[in-house]
């Protein structure tokens, strides 16, 4: 993500880089204290994964041209994406299933405006890569995202009475909605695959993994050295 901030400087990055010129902090410092912060720190956290996956922005968070540059003038004004990042031809392409996810998002919001809106397309696009959805995201573990979702997405949310993984949870709601049987065992606790849709979601988050590559990394040769 190529960003110009309102001094007129221009700075690249990714991951780290893109949430601290986002936010000005470093994404372990992010003061989740209150609703407000805590939105700006999962907006700032879902563009930033965008970022680190390289490729057009926009297509990468699920949101038009359009929509992105509105989040960035209300949520994180200092900022613009430059012109070059926002081809004005640029259309969405959704595939079904992102289309399904968003649509069940956004029909059981639970906060007025535009963020939940913006975060419901986001999510839906960030569904469809391969991790824990909180790392596809870039939040810093599974409890973030249960804040999100209950607070965004609240009817929703309740519905996971019994902490199924998200990503199962949304399809298996998708299914239970429009009267199709996802599971051929009816006991969630009978199933062979069990572990895939209640199995732990913890680790490491993808920022937190990609500075320690970073800091591992074998530091390069000095020229004209012995």
């Amino acid at each position: 993500m190529v960003v110009e901030t309102n001094d007129g400087s221009v700075q690249t990055g990714a991951g780290i880089a893109s949430y601290r010129l986002l936010t000005g902090r470093h994404p372990a410092d992010a003061d989740i204290s209150n609703d407000n912060g805590f939105d700006r720190h999962v907006l700032a956290s879902i563009l930033a994964a965008g970022a680190m996956d390289g490729g057009l922005l926009s297509e990468k968070v699920g949101l038009s041209s359009d929509e992105l540059a509105a989040l960035l003038k209300q949520r994180f004004p200092s900022v613009r994406i430059k012109e070059e990042e926002l081809p004005r031809d640029f259309e969405q392409n959704d595939n079904d299933e992102v289309i399904m996810v968003r649509d069940l998002l956004r029909a059981r919001r639970s906060t007025e405006g535009d963020t939940g809106h913006w975060l419901a397309a986001m999510i839906a696009r960030r569904v469809m890569e391969p991790n824990h959805l909180w790392a596809d995201l870039g939040l810093r573990n599974r409890d973030e995202l249960s804040r999100l979702l209950s607070r965004h997405f609240g009817p929703l949310a309740g519905r996971n009475v019994n902490n199924m993984r998200w990503k199962r949870f949304f399809y298996r709601t998708l299914c239970e909605d429009e009267g199709l049987i996802l599971c051929t065992t009816p006991v969630c606790t009978e199933c062979k695959d069990f572990n895939h849709c209640f199995g732990d979601e913890s680790g490491e988050s993808r920022m937190a993994e990609r500075r320690r590559h970073v800091l591992l990394a074998p530091a390069a040769p000095v020229a004209g050295g012995s």
